[in-house]
């Protein structure tokens, strides 16, 4: 697919799915050209669950003379990343989905790339010198820093980061994907689950501890909401992915979403509340 940007008239460019519903890598290249300028993927699908390739995905893209942008948000709190192995020329992540508060997040980039770009905002603390019709800007990174900072969600978001140092990324993720593999062994035990993305341990990559599903002809918005009343908490909706979910012809998905501190005891308590409310709608439909 690819469409025309109203604004710059850039052409947009999407990867399909493979049929395991997972970052489609020979598409990919297919779309590649050396009028590619820039190619932005996230590092773990919210919804899918699937665990793209970015460190192929960049080699594939730099090749071509392209820049790459790594949306880093539903992986930085569940494993380790290194960033020069990727050799992406940006990534970005927000802070509350690494146990730090709202408002805050970071932008990685190369330095040549960061000392190269223009800041976007103008303010306090990025400025070196103005004059009457033109002005100089300090030193990465105060270039990108323009006015007050967010003092305090910095220092907890480096509070936070260090909290989950202490435990370990690679022990988080080697504990999340024990987690993710009960999870999906207890929800394939109901018939009318239908879950979405790679199954664990199906892929190289590996997968995320989520699991978008839907649930026979019960809508995700009243499944979570009597799920809730069960002292139950999943999502549902679009996820932030709508086309996403056009694509896979569902109007909406439910989602359980795992991390370091959920158990197997939780995951049991969730079938259990699942079961009951798909009792409690069949009983009503019946």
């Amino acid at each position: 697919m690819a469409f025309s940007g109203k604004k710059n008239g850039v052409v947009l460019k999407f990867v399909e799915l493979t049929p395991a519903k997972t970052f489609d890598l020979d598409h990919f290249k297919t779309l590649l050209s050396e009028r590619t300028k820039l190619v932005s993927v996230v590092h773990v699908s919210n919804t899918l669950g699937c665990i793209n390739p970015v460190s192929e995905i960049s080699r594939l893209a730099h090749s071509y003379g392209a820049k790459v942008l790594i949306d880093a948000c539903q992986s930085t709190s569940h494993m380790f990343i290194d960033v020069q192995q990727i050799d992406c020329d940006w990534l970005v992540s927000s802070g509350h989905k690494m146990s730090a508060p709202t408002g805050i997040g970071f932008l990685y980039g190369k330095k040549e790339v960061l000392e190269s770009m223009p800041p976007f905002l103008g303010g306090g603390s990025m400025i070196a010198d103005v004059f009457l019709d033109y002005s100089t800007y300090g030193e990465l990174p105060y270039k990108f820093e323009a006015g007050t900072p967010a003092i305090a969600e910095a220092i907890a978001l480096g509070v936070a980061i260090d909290y989950l140092n202490s435990i370990g990324m690679n022990e988080i993720h080697s504990y999340e994907a024990e987690l993710t593999a009960y999870l999906f062994q207890q929800l394939d035990k109901i018939p009318q689950i239908k879950t979405y993305g790679p199954y664990p341990n199906s892929q190289v990559e590996g997968r995320a501890a989520l699991a978008a599903f839907t649930a026979g002809g019960v809508h995700p918005s009243d499944l979570v909401t009597l799920l809730d009343q069960e002292g139950v908490a999943i999502r549902s909706g679009h996820h932030c992915t709508q086309p996403l979910h056009y694509y896979l012809g569902t109007p909406a998905t439910a989602r359980v979403s795992l991390s370091f501190y959920n158990t197997y005891e939780e995951i049991d308590v969730f079938i259990k509340a699942l079961n009951n409310t798909l009792d409690f709608f069949h009983n009503v439909s019946g």
